[in-house]
């Protein structure tokens, strides 16, 4: 067996990777990522001894590059996309440009070569847009509210029309937020605990009861691997847990885990398009055996704890993105 984990230095990605290993024993795995502010090579440091494991920086969007790998890939899982929302409304032509140009040209390339196997294009349940009452299906309409979640339903339309008219052997999981260490800063649970751990104030958007459902990086990559290994070519999988709690209820969770007082929880001016609740039903995928494991509460203080245990690795990006984070927050003073 041989591996492609395209975006493979990024937060899941990199969980994934070190999973994939003990899953599929015998298999030589390569990571092929372009180091954007949020890939950091050192999330890779476990690996660096280990015989059956590449590395190769570039982008999903070099064609030369990507044929090159395929035609010796048996399983692609490509997990390289921009992922954050508010990104997405300052600068929406890099999500395009990764999310949709960069999904076609796997597609096209794996279309050409026919060397692949096996397709796993990780998605969100951000495309199914705002669910206010009960869970979205794999059926469920799209309904994205952001550049980023409209960019990843492009993809995931574009990988299912592959699937249906060149048979490419594509499946495509969906999950839920995700957290749990190497979250990059930016992040809600990561941009949080740090704050609270520095003592600095904590940006809630609006009156924080937006409805969020939570799951551990753990649980997702089983659930990826889960689907990479029992999916079915041109089928959706929803990854979720039906814990779903306001973003309020995190937040005080947070600074409690951190030690810190609630008082840092600063209500701000909230984004455009902020959808007021996600939920999805996993009932295919835990037909499939799939369950998660790792109760909220659990993880949460674990991944408090890493961020507390780990300063080294998030202060240099902290200060490597300090415009950013002026930028986004600077003008958001109060509701």
């Amino acid at each position: 067996m041989r591996i492609l984990v395209a975006g493979g230095a990024g937060f899941i990605g990199s969980h994934f990777t070190e999973a994939a290993f003990p899953a599929w024993p015998s298999a030589k795995i390569t990571v092929l990522d372009k180091l954007t502010y949020a890939g950091v090579r050192s999330n890779l440091d476990s690996l660096s001894r280990n015989r059956r494991f590449r590395f190769v920086k570039g982008s999903i969007t070099n064609r030369p590059l990507v044929k090159k790998l395929l035609k010796e890939t048996d399983l692609l899982v490509n997990f390289a996309a921009e992922t954050h929302v508010d990104r997405s409304l300052l600068w929406a032509g890099a999500f395009l440009e990764t999310d949709v140009m960069g999904t076609f040209n796997l597609l096209e390339v794996a279309r050409e070569l026919r060397t692949v196997r096996r397709i796993v294009l990780m998605s969100t349940d951000e495309v199914y847009g705002p669910v206010m009452h009960g869970e979205a299906r794999e059926s469920s309409r799209l309904d994205p509210s952001s550049p980023y979640s409209a960019s990843k339903a492009s993809g995931d339309l574009l990988a299912l029309a592959y699937a249906r008219s060149f048979g490419l052997p594509v499946v495509i999981p969906r999950a839920c937020n995700i957290y749990g260490p190497r979250q990059f800063p930016e992040k809600f649970i990561p941009l949080f605990a740090i704050n609270a751990l520095l003592g600095r104030p904590l940006p809630l958007y609006g009156d924080g009861k937006q409805k969020r459902e939570w799951m551990h990086v753990s649980d997702a990559v089983r659930g990826v691997i889960a689907v990479a290994r029992r999916g079915k070519t041109g089928e959706i999988y929803n990854i979720g847990t039906a814990d779903r709690r306001p973003n309020i209820e995190v937040a005080r969770r947070i600074v409690r885990s951190a030690g810190a007082p609630e008082s840092l929880i600063h209500p701000v001016k909230d984004r455009p398009g902020h959808d007021r609740r996600y939920a999805v039903t996993a009932s295919k995928l835990r037909r499939a055996g799939w369950k998660p494991l790792v109760k909220f509460p659990d993880g949460l203080d674990s991944t408090v704890r890493w961020y507390r245990d780990h300063p080294e690795w998030w202060k240099p990006l902290l200060a490597r993105e300090e415009k950013y984070f002026r930028l986004q927050y600077s003008g958001r003073r109060g509701r």
